[in-house]
Parts: C-alpha cells; structure tokens; sequence
C-alpha cells in the first residue's frame, strides 16, 4: 500500500490535472468560454432554473381532443362500409366519447358488428338490441395516451430547442402531463405562446360554389366548413370563408419553413417547402385548379387565401399575410418543429428572477465556504501534516467534482449545491478512518512505514462498503426522482467517486511521498 509505480503516480497526476483543465472554463465569463478552440476545454456548469432564473410550466396533453377525432375518422369509415354493403342505419353519429347507431334490420345487427369490427381491431363494440355503439378498449386508449404524449413531448423539446435555450428540462409526469423548465429565459410570453398553439397546417380548396351568406345562416353545404380568417374586413370584423372539409395536401409533408421577406413589397412573409411527395401533390393540386382561390388554414383558421395563379411544381410555396417579423419567425418556427398532435393547456406556472437565482447562488456559496474553512481547520488541529493532505486532496475533490459537472453537462441547482456541502465533509470521512487506524497501529508499536501500509490496507474494506451504499441510495435517488432530486444525486454521486479518489489514491501518495522524502522516524500524527 505504500509503493507506488512511475505509471500509477502519472494516473493520478494526470487526473488531476484533467480536473483542473475542464474545471478552468468556469473561471471566464460565457462569451469568453464558447470563443475558446474547440479542442480546448470549453463547457461551464449549466446552472438549473432556482440559481439563473427562468420558466416552470406543467402542460397538460389534451388527449381526449385526439381520441374524439380519431372516432370521426371511425364514423366515416363505417358509414362507406355499411353503405358498401348495403346495410340499412339511422343516427350515425359521435355521442358522448362513443360512436352510435341504429341497425334498421335486426337480423342484419350481426353482420354490421362483424364489418365494424373490420374497420379497427383495437374498437369494442357493445350491442343493446338494434343499437350499436362502438369506443376503444381500454388497452387501445392506453396506447393512445401514451404515444399522444411521446409525440408532444418530442415536438416541445424540438420547439424550445429552435429558441436556442440551453439545457431545458422536459420531462413527462404523470400520464399526459408535462414538465417543461426553461432556465436562463428572458421571454416566458414567448414560450407560452410557441407552446399554446397546436400548429396543425393544411391546405384547403374554397367552395367557390356554395353561399356564404347561407353558410353564415347557418346552412352549411355539405362537405364544406365555415371558418374565420386571422385578417380583418374594412368593417374589423373577421373575414369568413367556405372552406372544403377534404385536405389537398398535409402540413406533415413541410421539412422546412424559414421567415423570410417579400422581395416586391418589403413584408414579412414565410417560406416553406414540401417533402418529395407533398410537393408533387402541391404540384398537381395547383396545377389543376389555376385561377381559384386555395386556403392555408392553421390551428382552424385561415391564416391566407391566395388565388393559384400558375401551377406551383418546385415544392415550395411561401405564405404572406399581416405578419410582423417576430410572428413570422414564430410561424416558421412552429412549422419546423411540427404540429403538435393534441391541444396543451397550462396547468401551472411559475417564473423565477435572476435576482432570486443569484442570492440562492450567493447563499449556496458562503455554506460552502463556510463548511470548507471548518472542515480544513478541524483536520488541521486534528491530524497535523497529515491533515493538511486531507484539505489539499479535499480541494482537489472540488476541482473534480466541478469539472465532472462541466463535462457531463449536468445542470447544477440549489439541492445540487445542498450535494457539494454534504460532499465536502464526507470527502474527509475516509481520510479519518486512515488516519485514526495509523493511530492504533502507531500505539501497538509499528514503525511508520508498517503503519501507514497496515492503516490504509485494513481500513480501504471499510471505506468502500461506506461509499458504495451512499452510491447505491443516490442511484436511486436518480433513478426515481426527478428534477432537483436528480440534481442533489448526481452532485452526490460525483463527489463520492471523487472523493474516493482523492483520499485512497491522492492523499496516500502525498503521505507516502513526504515520508520517504523526510525519513521519518515517528508518525505525526
């Protein structure tokens, strides 16, 4: 225990020094930080949303929006196969969150809940004489919930990720609800008003047929909707147009949308372009109606409704309207990251200032030092020369920790700084049952060396069952909790790797080293 080799002494030096590189960037200011060469160590500690500030949102995934559609789709499909197959039916309709109707025929019930039962295998039927109704099983509406929210999830991870913000927190909790943490964020309207709109685009012929002044009187024709436009009339009232139900060509179809400017007018305007086949549908559907009006129509309303004036084949389009730039880069960038598959609804909200994140910082930094000075002067009295290692190596366990944050991108929040303190006076823990066994070994009359390699040899066992169960409860700790639970278990788990370190390995070699060097003849300690 007491010999070390060229190479294990350059493993441990080399460690250190690592430590000291990767926690250096810390020590600049961030523009100074990312302007260093990228071969260098650039990457500072992320700070969590209670020590910089920012926006706590809990969304709420409107799942039952998704699964009422999803029934529409079903009514329509089973009205063309009883149709097909020549089954007579009255009331065919959405109710409630079932799918209803009336078989005409009794004998013919049997049949039509085979053919239901053809449309989806994922539908439960239930038959109550001649009338059918038909919802989801439970496992079905399960898995909807469950993709609903993955998608959500990923489309407001894409979404806060196109505003440049650094290290959100995303996360889902419970079964539709999401957790969003921005930290750093200096326009929380903004990211409520991304995260608000569902996003859903799709291009819509105009009936150019129909009435509008029969559709505003409530007599829609059929295959048609009646929908508001975003821009105003010269009497401020909202524009109405008959639009027809049948999409020409999907929102999901754009892979790229940019905000751009009219080069004619000057005006904000938004560019976007079609996959392969959306654009050869856009293609084909300009293509065909030439001299009609087309509708792009977002989240329900027509946001423009040009007139196709020649068939439009590359792919790509733009869409013009009273747009500020702002509102047009939030448009591109709503369509970039996608349609939302369900409405989200803010549940709770919570912003945290600067202000409060810096006295946090402030206060997390005097306990720190605090604790510091205490543990140094403790160990000092305590144990003499040998006490002072233990403060060098408790030092160096800082630095390691810190430049562990900075490299796993961690992000470090009031509980993570509540992990450091505690890490600071269990980085000595090890160090005292060392030097409390060379005591005892000292006292039976062994000579320094002896003492030494019997003290670290015979208590290692008991430093490591000691750690390894903190380890183990802070896993856990990671794996079960969230957010600043994480945040103090992972601190916890740095600062007990490295603590481990620096007490076996770094301050057994300063020891080893400074009684080789001075031949001592006693221990002092």
């Amino acid at each position: 225990m007491v010999y070390f080799s060229k190479w294990k002494i350059s493993i441990i030096l080399g460690v250190v020094l690592l430590g000291f590189a990767v926690a250096a960037p810390n020590l600049l200011e961030q523009k100074t930080a990312d302007g260093l060469p990228s071969w260098l160590p650039h990457q500072q500690v992320n700070l969590g949303l209670d020590l910089q500030g920012g926006s706590h949102l809990l969304l709420e995934v409107k799942v039952s929006v998704v699964v009422r559609e999803r029934l529409e789709s079903i009514v329509d499909a089973i009205r063309v196969v009883l149709r097909k197959n020549r089954i007579g039916y009255t009331g065919l309709g959405l109710r409630d969150t079932s799918v209803t109707f009336l078989v005409r025929k009794i004998l013919d019930v049997e049949k039509a809940q085979k053919l239901v039962k053809g449309v989806d295998q994922n539908l439960e039927i239930v038959i109550n004489k001649e009338r059918v109704s038909v919802n989801f099983t439970d496992k079905a509406l399960r898995g909807i919930r469950s993709s609903v929210v993955s998608q959500s999830i990923e489309i407001v991870r894409r979404r806060i990720d196109e505003t440049g913000t650094r290290e959100p927190t995303i996360q889902r909790q419970g079964q539709d609800r999401i957790l969003v943490q921005v930290p750093g964020l200096d326009n929380p309207e903004r990211l409520k008003r991304l995260l608000g709109k569902t996003a859903k685009m799709s291009f819509h012929l105009l009936d150019h047929k129909g009435s509008l002044v029969d559709a505003l009187q409530g007599r829609i024709p059929p295959g048609t909707m009646l929908l508001t436009s975003v821009d105003e009339n010269s009497q401020g009232q909202p524009r109405r147009y008959l639009v027809k139900k049948r999409v020409a060509v999907g929102g999901d179809r754009l892979i790229d949308s940019q905000p751009s400017f009219d080069s004619r007018t000057g005006e904000p305007i938004v560019n976007f372009r079609f996959d392969t086949l959306g654009g050869k549908k856009f293609g084909d559907v300009t293509k065909k109606n030439v001299n009609r009006p087309f509708a792009i129509v977002l989240d329900g309303k027509v946001i423009s409704a040009p007139v196709i004036r020649e068939p439009i084949l590359g792919g790509s389009g733009q869409i013009s309207g009273n747009f500020s730039i702002s509102g047009a880069q939030d448009l591109a960038l709503l369509l970039r990251a996608g349609a939302l598959p369900a409405p989200l609804t803010i549940l709770e909200e919570r912003s945290v200032g600067p202000g409060l994140g810096a006295d946090s910082i402030a206060a997390g930094k005097i306990a720190s030092i605090i604790g510091l000075v205490l543990v140094v002067v403790f160990m000092v009295i305590t144990y003499g020369v040998f006490g002072f290692f233990a403060d060098i190596a408790l030092l160096v366990n800082m630095v390691l920790i810190l430049g562990s944050l900075s490299l796993l991108q961690a992000t470090l929040t009031l509980p993570g700084i509540a992990g450091i303190v505690l890490t600071i006076g269990m980085a000595v823990d090890a160090n005292v049952l060392v030097f409390e066994r060379i005591r005892e070994e000292v006292r039976a009359g062994r000579t320094p060396i002896s003492a030494i390699d019997a003290g670290y040899s015979r208590a290692i066992t008991t430093i490591i069952d000691a750690n390894l169960t903190t380890l183990i409860a802070a896993l856990i700790l990671f794996y079960f909790g969230s957010g600043p639970v994480r945040g103090f278990a992972v601190t916890l788990s740095i600062g007990i790797v490295s603590s481990m370190f620096t007490a076996i390995m770094l301050t057994r070699l300063m020891v080893v080293m400074w009684i080789r060097n001075r031949r001592v003849t006693e221990v002092p300690i």
